[in-house]
């Protein structure tokens, strides 16, 4: 058992009364969690303020506070710590709770807005087939080598992070791949860990329900590679206006990929099929079976990572070659009717441009290209009629529906899609809130070599609507309905 005053080391105090010299069984922010000799960290979060459960911690067991704001009435027996932030406070906390795992792995955070999934999971993969035990904290799962955990955030809180680590330290993970968000940089989830390097993808239009601004979300995401220490790499993508940003208060090393400007790690498409894309990249031709810009981009990214890690580059061009789609990301397949249907997790509108360019770049123009797409309830509502725009303009007929409305009502949210539709898409443009009906709409109004994009969930298997979770799998489903067609 830890005492209070090891976990503290790092963490900015204010104010302390009582002893810090008191065992520690847990660190806990979840007032339910809450057992005898555990230390609870009061978050003020966007839904409820841990403030108010100190009290009920306390009855709990809990021997140790962490807050903001100490009580008007404190407790005899407790050790309270005022800090400054309590996001940050628990970060370095978890951190050292666990034994600072992220020493004991060489870590790489990818950040930015369309790309951290596939870059991550990607390089897990790479790496794993080069020999390695390798550790993965991603949107989809959480792997630690060969070992599957479910996902709930895209950066998951400072304690479960550091727990995972520590998983993979016992497990003997060498290498680890994280996705790291904005909500995550901005609570001060990554703080207290070591990186081996960052990686910057892009940034577009996504969280303003979140961020106040879009400058502000450039910013959170800047404050990851600000905090990279000196002998990291920072890896970033200068065909991306933002990219460069990234790099103006670092003390990493510098490192740059592009297609379009000269950079350390440089490609050119040579050819882009349904099969796959040939690349030119720096001096060696590539073949792999990814598919279209975004993923020449997310390649370029793997390649300069892996080289960064110490790979050498004909092995690096071989994995490559070897490596498969990601779930929900382009992930497709062609139907006994000879119909093409894609899933893909395209929820922004840069995300869903790329995807849908990337098929239009492929497509004779001869077949329909069906667009199947909604947009999340209670998340950034400007990007909604971007969104229906996109798609009716770069679609050959659309479908607008349901993706996960939560706690709105989802004609609402079509609605204000449907304000993105210039008058000349109007007839090629359907309304359908009910999403399965929808992507059954498509699959019957497709022919021979005709494709289906449904955007927005991807690898989510499931749909939430007011409070719940229904099964829901955009895959499984376009995959029934196709089926049942050829009877």
């Amino acid at each position: 058992m830890m005492v209070l005053k090891d976990i503290l080391y790092k963490v900015t105090i204010n104010a302390v009364v009582g002893s810090t010299s008191i065992p520690v069984s847990k660190i806990e922010f979840d007032s339910r969690k809450i057992e005898v000799n555990d230390v609870f960290v009061a978050i003020s979060g966007a839904i409820t303020d841990g403030h108010n459960y100190i009290d009920k911690a306390i009855k709990d067991g809990a021997t140790a506070i962490i807050c903001e704001v100490l009580p008007e009435n404190l407790e005899e027996g407790i050790a309270y710590i005022e800090v400054a932030n309590s996001n940050q406070a628990m970060a370095y906390m978890a951190a050292n709770f666990y034994g600072h795992p992220s020493e004991n792995l060489k870590l790489v955070g990818v950040t930015g807005t369309n790309g951290k999934t596939t870059v991550s999971s990607l390089l897990y993969q790479l790496f794993k087939k080069a020999g390695y035990k390798v550790g993965l904290l991603s949107t989809v799962k959480i792997m630690v080598d060969n070992t599957t955990y479910k996902a709930t955030h895209t950066t998951p809180d400072s304690l479960t992070i550091n727990k995972y680590l520590q998983l993979m330290n016992n497990e003997g993970v060498e290498f680890c791949f994280m996705e790291v968000s904005s909500h995550g940089i901005h609570q001060s989830r990554t703080e207290g860990l070591k990186f081996e390097g960052g990686i910057f993808t892009n940034l577009s239009h996504d969280h303003l329900d979140y961020h106040d601004t879009f400058a502000e979300y450039r910013d959170v995401k800047k404050r990851f590679f600000d905090q990279l220490p000196k002998d990291a790499f920072a890896l970033t993508n200068i065909d991306d206006k933002n990219g460069l940003v990234m790099f103006q208060n670092t003390g990493a090393k510098k490192y740059t990929y592009a297609l379009k400007n000269y950079a350390d790690y440089r490609a050119q498409i040579l050819e882009n099929e349904f099969s796959g894309l040939l690349l030119k990249l720096n001096e060696s031709e590539l073949w792999t079976r990814l598919i279209g810009s975004f993923n020449a981009y997310n390649i370029l990214a793997i390649y300069g990572t892996a080289e960064l890690l110490g790979l050498g580059n004909v092995e690096i061009l071989r994995l490559i070659s070897e490596l498969e789609n990601v779930a929900g990301r382009f992930q497709y397949f062609i139907s006994e009717g000879k119909i093409t249907a894609i899933v893909d997790y395209a929820h922004t509108p840069d995300a869903l441009k790329n995807v849908l360019q990337t098929i239009n770049d492929i497509r004779t123009k001869n077949e329909e290209l069906i667009t199947v797409v909604g947009c999340g309830g209670n998340r950034d509502k400007t990007k909604r009629p971007k969104m229906a725009h996109i798609a009716s303009v770069l679609s050959t007929k659309v479908i607008l529906t349901s993706d996960n409305p939560r706690n709105e009502v989802p004609e609402t949210i079509i609605e204000e899609m449907e304000k993105g539709v210039g008058p000349q898409n109007f007839k090629k443009t359907l309304s359908i809130t009910d999403r399965k009906q929808a992507i059954k709409t498509a699959c019957q109004m497709a022919g021979e070599n005709d494709i289906i994009l449904i955007a927005g969930k991807g690898h989510e298997t499931y749909q939430e609507i007011k409070g719940q979770r229904f099964d829901f799998d955009d895959y499984k489903i376009v995959q029934e309905y196709l089926k049942q067609l050829q009877k």
